[in-house]
């Protein structure tokens, strides 16, 4: 196992990451900006290094300095989180001409699941069943009016290297599809730094399904069951949950059974997810793989009881998985709420400011992951989300019973928070039946 791991992230995945180091007696550095300074995940670090100033581009994704900062302090691996750096193939071939352990899959394979165009290629080949779409980019608005012809309208057009939502357009006539494809193509330069553009037919009232894996050196790979991740805005996740109510056990095997030869079709290792889309007939279809630790990772955590992150250290350091795929159970049902600090009543924009006061009941079956307490500053630099609330009950209903009693005790004040949006979810009729798609919040909550 490794001495001293550097925790490439900030908030609360860092602090996620950093305390599963301890409890495998592991040092640890962390990394901030100038304006993370006083930040939790710093304080409770064995080692610090500032990488730069507030922006992103700076700081968190500044490779260099991150990569100094771990030769400086001796760090032998580097975990990156979500996000930032975690899915960037160059940091990872970086990390390894240094000689330091990049706690992830291979850098090959994070650039060839990072094409999306590419990965639906591969995967097909390999059986797995793939959104009808185009097989490569589309270079112009001629090929892109004849794929979209031939798929039938509505389509999606999706950024090539993209993913959270950014550069994605659901279009319903060919007469958006000029304007979609100049939008989403600048928004996918601007946030990802490439403008390609492929386009796959749009699966109506469908459910947004991830299937968990985890693949060591040893030829072992196993799957911890999906995550219904269909509440969404604007194709940005605010509650995840599993098992999925729409999942036969036979589904699930199928799921499962995919998603270990999407793995093995690109010599996958450590921690991965493969995500699909459910149409209402009960077909799969895969979308996109993800070549990290996914945010949502809590919600398998607390159904099966295997801790992803420790076994994301396990593979890397060259042991086997602690776990085969009989013994892993799939116990009760597991409900995740992603606090933002966002108006959920005005779009979500972002409330930065000052914590004054942060408490959360605790007690059988909650989780509070976070980055935050009680005089904390939530920066305008960074992502809103501040916090995951995790509950587990025995079935569904004792879920969103648990859920809704934490949410309800919980004190926040001086930002506003996405709790009182949470709370109208779980009380929605709709929902707790377990009747959701990815149009959820359009059609049932505005």
């Amino acid at each position: 196992m490794f001495e001293k791991v550097l925790v490439a992230n900030r908030g609360e995945i860092a602090c996620r990451v950093l305390q599963a180091c301890r409890e495998l007696k592991i040092q640890t550095v962390a990394i901030y900006s100038e304006v993370d300074a006083d930040s939790l995940h710093v304080q409770v670090a064995d080692e610090a290094v500032c990488v730069g100033p507030p922006p992103n581009a700076d700081s968190y994704l500044n490779s260099a300095n991150i990569i100094s900062a771990a030769a400086i302090t001796g760090a032998d691996a580097i975990h990156p989180g979500y996000g930032n750096l975690s899915e960037d193939p160059n940091f990872a071939e970086a990390c390894q001409a240094c000689g330091i352990v990049f706690i992830g899959p291979p850098a090959e394979v994070i650039d060839s699941m990072g094409d999306k165009a590419r990965a639906r290629h591969t995967l097909r080949d390999a059986g797995v069943p793939v959104v009808p779409g185009s097989a490569n980019g589309v270079r112009d608005l001629r090929e892109a009016r004849e794929i979209s012809d031939d798929l039938g309208y509505p389509v999606m057009v999706k950024a090539a290297r993209g993913g959270g939502g950014r550069g994605l357009r659901i279009i319903h006539n060919p007469e958006q599809l000029g304007t979609a494809l100049e939008q989403a193509g600048s928004e996918a330069r601007n946030a990802f730094g490439n403008g390609e553009l492929y386009i796959e037919r749009y699966v109506e009232n469908a459910r947004h399904l991830e299937v968990q894996i985890l693949a060591d050196d040893h030829g072992n790979i196993v799957h911890l069951g999906e995550r219904d991740c269909s509440i969404q805005y604007r194709h940005q996740k605010l509650l995840e949950e599993s098992p999925c109510l729409a999942v036969s056990r036979s589904t699930r095997r199928k799921l499962g059974e995919a998603a270990i030869r999407a793995a093995e079709a690109v010599g996958y290792r450590n921690a991965g997810t493969v995500e699909f889309l459910l149409n209402s007939k009960g077909h799969f279809y895969f979308i996109e793989m993800n070549t990290r630790i996914q945010v949502e990772h809590p919600v398998t955590e607390m159904l099966t009881g295997v801790d992803i992150v420790k076994e994301q250290f396990r593979i890397a350091a060259g042991e086997p998985l602690s776990c085969e795929q009989g013994q892993i159970w799939f116990n009760g049902h597991a409900i995740e709420c992603r606090i933002m600090a966002a108006d959920g009543d005005r779009n979500f924009a972002p409330s930065p400011g000052c914590i004054q006061r942060w408490d959360f009941p605790s007690g059988p079956g909650v989780r509070v992951d976070t980055g935050v307490v009680s005089g904390s500053e939530v920066s305008s630099y960074y992502d809103p989300m501040i916090a995951k609330v995790i509950c587990w009950g025995q079935d569904r209903p004792d879920a969103i019973s648990r859920m809704e009693a934490t949410l309800s005790a919980a004190q926040v004040t001086g930002i506003r928070t996405t709790i009182p949006y949470h709370l109208r979810i779980l009380g929605n009729a709709y929902f707790r039946r377990g009747e959701v798609d990815t149009s959820f919040v359009e059609r049932r909550m505005d």
